[in-house]
């Protein structure tokens, strides 16, 4: 308050009660204007020094993640899960225009034994299209907004917005979940995290966490529906995504005949790159 003292003092008008808490009021009012702007300022100012989504993805062609890759499928209709393993490699191949006229990506996938041991063989490609407010990743004609901005803890988004209903229609599925993609809720449930994935420790990471349901999914009730849906994603900073995991399954107590799942499951766990 010695800003007021000296001033007020040296008003003309300092013995008037009156004229006095005019001028109070009125330097306060010019201080919290100027508060307030200042403020806006450093908002605007942080707004401009937004991390971007660029660094969680390395697109430089060239660049390559190995990942282990475990399928979760259900095989003698349905009456059997099985979880198949690979090692899938994913190639930056090169940039390309996606087919909104957007400059993006286009990356390969390749897929041996689990063990490393055979060569690798083309399991098909897909596009990473990053924008100035998020990155689209475009496969099997499946649009989906995997990150946007700000990267920031609890900041939520309408990840699947751009599917039709029913994109895995192959599989029949009855639980909404499976059926509205297009409704889940995406948010960044952890960012500057440190994770150890096939021991590799790996700093900078952020977790992009979908939909964690589950309904009677131990199957404890073999007489009732079972539904499990699941999906996390994270990337590293400078490397990409590390690790990812997929779950859409449902349960069928098919009453009168042997009950049966539907669905699958998929996960992926870098363990290399370059």
């Amino acid at each position: 308050m010695p800003f007021f003292i000296i001033s007020l003092a040296a008003h003309p008008n300092s013995k008037n009660p009156i004229q006095l808490m005019r001028a109070i009021l009125s330097k306060l009012s010019c201080i919290v204007l100027i508060c307030t702007v200042f403020t806006g300022c450093k908002e605007e100012i942080e707004d401009l020094q937004l991390e971007p989504l660029t660094d969680y993805l390395s697109l430089q062609p060239g660049k390559y993640i190995i990942y282990r890759l475990d399928s979760t499928v259900f095989t003698q209709s349905g009456r059997v899960q099985e979880i198949h393993s690979y090692q899938e490699k994913v190639v930056i191949d090169k940039e390309i225009t996606d087919n909104m006229g957007r400059p993006g990506y286009r990356l390969y996938r390749f897929l041996r034994d689990a063990a490393g041991q055979n060569p690798w063989t083309s399991s098909g490609s897909f596009f990473i299209t990053p924008t100035t407010g998020g990155t689209e990743i475009i496969e099997d004609n499946l649009r989906v907004l995997k990150m946007i901005l700000p990267i920031k803890e609890g900041e939520t988004w309408k990840g699947n917005r751009f599917l039709a209903t029913s994109p895995y229609s192959i599989f029949e599925f009855s639980d909404d979940n499976h059926i509205h993609l297009e409704d889940w809720e995406f948010s960044y449930s952890a960012t500057g995290e440190t994770v150890t994935l096939n021991n590799k420790t790996i700093p900078d990471v952020i977790t992009v966490q979908g939909p964690d349901e589950a309904v009677n999914a131990a199957i404890t009730d073999p007489k009732s529906f079972g539904s499990r849906t699941f999906l996390v994603d994270k990337y590293a900073k400078n490397i990409g995504l590390v690790y990812q995991e997929l779950i859409l399954w449902e349960y069928q107590p098919n009453p009168g005949s042997s009950p049966f799942r539907v669905g699958f499951g998929i996960k992926r766990s870098m363990i290399d790159h370059n």
